[in-house]
């Protein structure tokens, strides 16, 4: 296993956006939460400039502004605000400031395209020790606090009867959501990382009959989709990112389509 191969670190990088985002995509399946972190993504290339502006790391400037922007969107959340909407408007202003922040830097050469759609073939060590310091951060936050997530999932008013304050549970959720987006930005850009977190996970829910293993075959399917999609793209010469989230997106359309067909032999034929 050589890390010096560009191939290898790609690979690499792949699989540990994988297994980060998809159990997490689980939980955004379950809670209906895709425009929040379509929002979240969103908010990481306001990041990525103020990073840029003040000679910081790109990860953290994106962590810190995705985290603003989950936090921003969970205090707000049932003031008086439409869901739909806020997302909506907070998703694309932040992506449009942060368009025009990018475009007063000055002195600074920036790939915005690596940035929306990801740059995959160019990932370092160093963004690989990032990656899966991540990924393992994301995993453990979720390994200590999965059943009080399922639990304030399946019902507010369950959770507080047992003692959980689901409030804190989406908390430990926009925190997870900030490092996946912070991790995977560099993996499949801001505006495909949510397809990552949602894709996956949806393939995966016709198949499962429990959480624990939709959340595994999720991160099966992403992992997948990571390799299946980066060789796709080496051979066809296409963009990598994109061709990722094609590749999950294809295994989606099969599961679905077959347990379709599946429940349809199985039913009895009604004359």
């Amino acid at each position: 296993m050589m890390l010096d191969d560009f191939l290898m670190r790609a690979a690499l990088a792949g699989l540990g956006v994988a297994i980060a985002a998809a159990p997490l995509g689980s939980f955004v399946v379950w809670r209906r939460m895709a425009y929040f972190g379509d929002a979240t993504a969103h908010a990481a290339i306001l990041g990525v400039a103020v990073a840029l502006a003040f000679s910081m790391s790109v990860f953290v400037g994106a962590l810190v502004m995705s985290l603003i922007m989950a936090t921003t969107v969970s205090t707000l959340s049932g003031r008086g605000f439409a869901m739909d909407t806020l997302l909506g408007v907070l998703a694309h202003s932040a992506l449009a400031f942060g368009l025009v922040a990018v475009s007063f830097l000055s002195g600074v050469r920036i790939d915005l395209m690596a940035y929306l759609f990801g740059d995959i073939l160019a990932v370092s060590q160093g963004d690989l020790a990032v990656i899966w310091g991540g990924a393992a951060l994301v995993l453990g936050l979720l390994a200590w606090r999965w059943q009080a997530l399922l639990t304030a999932t399946l019902s507010p008013d369950l959770a507080y009867s047992a003692g959980i304050d689901p409030r804190r549970e989406q908390l430990v959720l926009t925190l997870a959501l900030a490092v996946v987006v912070a991790v995977a930005i560099k993996v499949v850009g801001v505006l495909l990382i949510a397809a990552m977190l949602i894709v996956p996970a949806a393939a995966a829910r016709p198949l499962a009959s429990t959480p624990e293993r939709m959340a595994l075959i999720a991160t099966l399917i992403a992992a997948a989709s990571a390799l299946g999609g980066l060789r796709a793209s080496f051979a066809m010469d296409t963009p990598t990112g994109p061709t990722i989230v094609c590749a999950a997106a294809m295994i989606f359309a099969a599961t679905t389509l077959g347990s379709s067909l599946w429940r349809r032999h199985r039913s009895p034929s009604v004359l």
